[in-house]
């Protein structure tokens, strides 16, 4: 980024070298032992909130940074993905998903309860909405809660939680009516609440987040937990879902950046031949085709980014753009990996870990054909 960039203020270069300066003090030292032991410390929870990293884009009332536009979370993933690693996004930044739906239908007391203790890195965070025989399909939800009293009685599973083993706070979406969208409700299940037991799902990538399936069984809720009224929490998750493929998307683009810049840096400084690897037209060429999908992305990302930040809810062009982003992700990943020859083949390099994190991006959210789909009924086709 330069300072040309249209959207971006000496304000968001600013608080770029505010993230940094602590990912190259917190993070980057330590990424390779969190990714071989599978776990990333809670205490880099508060480190971030003492950086004011965790704080960006929630309401300042609760401790939080109130920001004017997307485009300091954008800067917020693309300095993050510096270190090379997805996982630590994912589990760092899980209150990203986890707390949207308290702050936009909770109320005071719930915001004081769930997401305060978050942003000062007190409490982690999560969202389950995932469940083992559903995927995607929100709407057929099955875990149930039924009310006895103040009390809700929850009874099921979900899959696939980021920070699921750690989260002390999950936000978690519910049956409490019939069948469909119109039966669904929120509720923040605490992490010590009895009956509730988590198991560590083994992945492909993102090795130092821990990934979890959670089993509910005659967990009791108080029902003052409920986010927003009884039924009404399908609308809070699809808003909550509009962000999180806009960030999907940054953080496919950063990793695509870091893709590029690793590539530059080898193909300067290798030497094959007799020769710098970067005197090869080949090489030359890949990295022109990986700068130009690079930016055809950024441009579709900083309008869009634009657009939210005002009001707008352009869904289906969110949907696109996070399928643009991920497969662009994945293609600039490939080439890296050919330009890096047997040396990206390596544990410890960068594009070796972002090539083997790529798919779940590309899944993350709503695959390739679910956003396809999504869009095309929102163009009205």
């Amino acid at each position: 980024m330069t300072s040309s960039h249209p959207f971006l203020t000496a304000d968001h270069e600013s608080f770029r070298q505010q993230v940094r300066r602590f990912v190259e003090r917190e993070i980057a030292p330590h990424v390779d032992r969190w990714e071989a032991e599978q776990s990333l410390p809670r205490e880099l929870h508060r480190k971030a909130a003492d950086a004011g990293l965790l704080q960006i884009g929630f309401p300042e009332a609760y401790g939080g940074v109130e920001v004017p536009d997307l485009h300091y979370l954008i800067v917020l993933t693309e300095e993050l993905a510096r270190a090379g690693s997805g996982g630590v996004i994912a589990s760092l930044m899980s209150h990203g998903i986890g707390t949207p739906p308290i702050v936009h239908a909770g109320t005071h007391e719930q915001k004081q309860q769930f997401v305060a203790p978050v942003l000062a890195g007190d409490k982690i965070a999560a969202l389950a909405i995932t469940e083992p025989g559903g995927g995607s399909d929100v709407a057929n939800l099955k875990t149930r809660a039924v009310r006895d009293g103040e009390h809700y009685v929850v009874n099921g599973s979900k899959t696939f939680i980021t920070s699921g083993l750690r989260a002390d706070y999950i936000t978690t979406a519910v049956r409490t009516g019939g069948d469909g969208m119109g039966g669904i409700s929120l509720l923040v299940i605490e992490g010590t609440t009895k009956g509730l037991t988590r198991s560590p799902l083994q992945k492909m990538g993102w090795w130092c987040s821990d990934t979890a399936t959670l089993y509910f069984e005659d967990c009791r809720v108080p029902v003052a937990n409920r986010i927003g009224p009884e039924n009404a929490g399908f609308m809070a998750i699809m808003m909550n879902f509009n962000q999180e493929r806009i960030m999907l998307a940054a953080q496919a683009l950063a990793f695509a950046q870091v893709c590029y810049d690793e590539s530059l840096a080898y193909a300067r400084s290798r030497e094959t031949f007799g020769r710098p690897l970067i005197r090869s037209q080949v090489i030359r060429h890949k990295l022109a085709d990986m700068r130009m999908r690079i930016e055809a992305v950024r441009a579709n990302l900083d309008v869009l980014a634009w657009r939210v930040a005002r009001k707008q809810m352009p869904v289906a062009e969110v949907c696109l753009l996070k399928n643009l982003a991920t497969t662009t992700l994945e293609w600039v990943a490939n080439e890296a990996m050919q330009i890096f020859g047997g040396a990206g083949y390596l544990q410890g390099a960068k594009v070796e870990r972002i090539y083997r994190e790529t798919k779940v991006l590309t899944i993350g959210g709503g695959s390739l054909e679910i956003m396809k789909d999504l869009a095309a009924r929102q163009m009205g086709y």
